[in-house]
């Protein structure tokens, strides 16, 4: 008497792995920036110089007065007392007052991160249209005489310091464009006057943060491609007649973008927290300059309230980059 053998339907785990998936992704990024948090809390304390000294320097202040401005600042507390009340205020979304600029920090803050996305943004579209075009390029010919100056060009900006290229692009473009800030203060009036303005003081740091990232985008895209044109896919269209331009742009270039898209995104975060040193060079009211002049403060609550904005732009960007990629690729959802 044979016995009836019962299989149990495999239990559907799509729904289930992408929400497992995501909410282990999002709290990663909650954790990361609770520790950017504290390490930002941290980090500025060490920093050398008093700011209740460099703010009174050109002052007379007596001992009693010095007292009193360290009690309105919060900085005669123990370093405990700071932080929790640092903390309690980040969760209230309160980032404190500055000391150089008397304003909440969230409102400066807020009127220097549009002009850095501008920077950035612009530089950023500028790069990857460059960059993946020059490396499908470099890949399809390769050790052509094309792919070799290409691939010398893209390492040695790779390697370039942006404050220096930048430096070297002011004294080269000497009297040519703005050598900082973002208008002119004898514009004419206008909408087309303005944006025209703008673009003229946007070139030079544009062209800075553009060099060194279309590089990256360019290098990591013609070894993705590489790695795709012995792909056994590749030869079967190639077999079935297709010319080489359709085998490239529609078969190899979409399986080598994935990696150059996740790459993007987490290059956005990076690059608004790296545009610093390209900011101080051109005097660029972003985010960038504002943390250099508070670092001459130095301003705490300033320095504080920008290092978490701008690390958590890297830690939202790498949250996007992996649930993008797990959505593009398939072999990452299948694992």
């Amino acid at each position: 008497m044979s016995q009836a053998i019962t299989v149990e339907p495999r239990e559907r785990r799509g729904g289930t792995g992408t929400a497992r998936f995501l909410l282990g992704k999002l709290g990663g990024a909650v954790a990361s920036l609770f520790f950017v948090v504290v390490l930002g809390f941290l980090l500025f304390r060490m920093i050398p110089g008093d700011p209740v000294a460099t703010m009174s320097k050109e002052k007379p202040f007596d001992p009693v007065q010095l007292a009193q401005l360290r009690e309105r600042l919060g900085v005669d507390k123990p370093m405990y007392r700071q932080f929790l009340d640092y903390l309690g205020g980040i969760v209230r979304g309160d980032l404190g007052t500055s000391y150089a600029y008397n304003r909440p920090v969230a409102d400066l803050v807020a009127e220097r991160f549009w002009p850095t996305v501008l920077l950035v943004g612009a530089a950023t579209v500028l790069a990857v249209a460059i960059g993946l075009w020059l490396g499908v390029r470099a890949a399809w010919r390769r050790e052509s005489f094309f792919d070799r100056t290409q691939t010398g060009i893209a390492l040695t900006l790779w390697s370039v310091p942006q404050f220096w290229l930048g430096l070297l692009l002011l004294i080269a473009a000497h009297g040519a464009f703005p050598s900082g800030g973002m208008r002119s203060p004898d514009v004419a009036p206008g909408l087309v006057s303005h944006t025209l303005d703008l673009l003229w003081h946007l070139t030079l740091p544009c062209l800075t943060l553009l060099a060194v990232m279309y590089a990256q985008y360019m290098l990591v895209m013609r070894a993705s491609l590489l790695g795709e044109m012995n792909a056994e896919y590749l030869t079967t269209a190639r077999a079935k007649g297709l010319r080489d331009d359709l085998v490239r742009r529609r078969h190899a270039v979409p399986n080598a973008l994935l990696p150059t898209v996740t790459l993007i995104f987490l290059q956005f975060g990076m690059v608004v927290s790296g545009t610093v040193t390209v900011e101080a060079v051109f005097s660029w009211p972003g985010l960038g300059y504002l943390t250099y002049q508070a670092l001459r403060v130095p301003d705490l609550p300033l320095l504080q309230g920008v290092f978490v904005v701008l690390a958590g732009s890297v830690i939202v960007m790498n949250l996007i980059a992996e649930v993008l990629y797990r959505t593009l690729d398939p072999r990452v959802r299948a694992s």
